[in-house]
């Protein structure tokens, strides 16, 4: 059971870590546009920074995903070094049941969120709900679940690795 979560994560993180690049590819390329239209053309876009916008917070919130899986988000770093043993699996699990608790809590109410305003539009583009910006907030958090789940299983701390 584990090596098939392991194996489905695996795939589903790597979809997310590319996803997440080409929606930072988009907005430097909008981000580009905008300059263009605003400065050399004299006619600014009216809908560009308004979609950069609702892809950098995609993009943060499917980063986040990959930040949690591999375990280079700011933690108890310290505890990490001095612990060994049983301590060490009681401090990953406390940190695992937390983050996952937190992240539980980060879904249930940006999918409240998302649905609450699901009738707004976004100035610029206006057939389109703000929704779908919200909706990335209970997305990226059951992804980051998967991500901490499997980071319990499986541990990595890039940030242990990097540290000075």
């Amino acid at each position: 059971m584990t090596k098939l979560l392991l194996a489905f994560e695996r795939r589903v993180t790597s979809a997310i870590w590319t996803l997440a690049c080409l929606l930072l590819a988009l907005a430097a390329c909008l981000g580009f546009y905008q300059v263009l239209t605003r400065f050399i053309f004299n006619e600014p876009s009216t809908w560009t920074e308004v979609s950069i916008r609702m892809i950098l917070i995609w993009m943060v919130m499917l980063g986040t995903v990959v930040a949690f899986r591999q375990g280079a988000l700011v933690s108890v770093d310290l505890m990490y070094r001095l612990s060994r043993g049983l301590w060490l699996k009681t401090l990953r699990l406390i940190i695992t049941g937390i983050s996952v608790v937190f992240l539980g809590v980060l879904v249930w109410y940006g999918a409240e969120v998302a649905w609450r305003v699901r009738f707004q539009e976004l100035a610029g583009l206006e057939p389109l709900s703000i929704g779908w910006a919200y909706l990335a907030l209970p997305v990226g958090a059951a992804l980051s679940i998967l991500a901490v789940l499997a980071n319990h299983l499986d541990p990595r701390h890039m940030e242990l690795d990097t540290a000075l």
